[in-house]
């Protein structure tokens, strides 16, 4: 069964016990980090999927420099991965070079850039076909800039313990849709619009071309760290981690031998992905 929740909420649930798994990576590993037992399971993509919409008089991303773009909450992967790829790879800060103002959701954000109230906006794939049909651009793919584990599922160490039967099928079922996704666009496209709301294949085939090859049901160990590190370095600066505290070994919070065996036995094929742009 899946259950519609915001992050928080979603992360809320998982800790009670209400929801068996969750995907919000960033949350598990603040609540790890924070001590409480929980343990990743499988990843689910290998790459940032937010894009920045611009209004059509910006034709680069430097010509945002003191404009204004539309994230999501701070903290949240809609601020952080879009205020990163433009430090990373623009070399502009928000606040210094671009102003921000925060949207609960991304419709909200679409039609303040419609309206010209912002001039770009950070947006899911899945909300690109509305902002490209009313005359906005595709300025930046994060996933150009940046690979992180995104979506990377897990649960109470509790539930893993009482319940080792069903972590390979779970591992299983990510496994094959990653796959399946991956190299099948005519299947996918009802898919995604019975899921994604869509009326029409093009849109649907837009987010496919966008996505199709970014999902990957394994944790390389680098990219697992980073979730944590990531979060450490968030921790310290709202005073909830000492500086000068070490990160623990994030491998101690991962099923590795249930996530790489099982991939092995069924014939996984990993997922290839570019070296991301610098």
């Amino acid at each position: 069964h899946f259950i519609s929740l915001t992050g928080r909420a979603l992360v809320t649930a998982a800790l009670s016990g209400s929801v068996d798994f969750v995907p919000i990576p960033s949350g598990g590993a603040q609540a790890a980090l924070s001590g409480a037992e929980i343990r990743y399971v499988v990843g689910q993509s290998l790459r940032s999927l937010w894009l920045i919409a611009a209004r059509p008089d910006i034709n680069k991303p430097e010509d945002l420099k003191g404009k204004t773009i539309g994230y999501g909450r701070t903290g949240a992967a809609d601020y952080d991965e879009g205020a990163e790829v433009m430090r990373r790879a623009f070399k502009m800060e928000v606040g210094k070079d671009y102003k921000v103002i925060s949207f609960q959701g991304e419709p909200e954000r679409i039609a303040a850039l419609v309206n010209g109230d912002i001039q770009a906006a950070l947006i899911s794939v899945a909300h690109a076909p509305k902002a490209i049909n009313a005359g906005m651009k595709i300025l930046v793919r994060t996933g150009d800039h940046i690979q992180r584990a995104g979506g990377t599922i897990w649960t109470r160490k509790e539930f893993a313990d009482a319940n080792p039967e069903v972590l390979p099928k779970l591992i299983r079922a990510i496994a094959k849709a990653v796959m399946y996704f991956r190299d099948n666009k005519a299947g996918s496209i009802p898919i995604l619009k019975a899921q994604l709301g869509f009326d029409n294949d093009k849109d649907a085939g837009t987010v496919w071309d966008q996505t199709h090859n970014a999902f990957s049901a394994e944790l390389p160990k680098e990219l697992f760290n980073e979730i944590f590190e990531s979060r450490r370095i968030t921790m310290v600066a709202a005073k909830q981690w000492a500086a000068d505290k070490p990160l623990p070994d994030p491998e101690q919070f991962l099923l590795r031998s249930v996530l790489d065996s099982t991939l092995k036995q069924m014939g996984y094929v990993p997922t290839k992905l570019d070296a991301p742009s610098r």
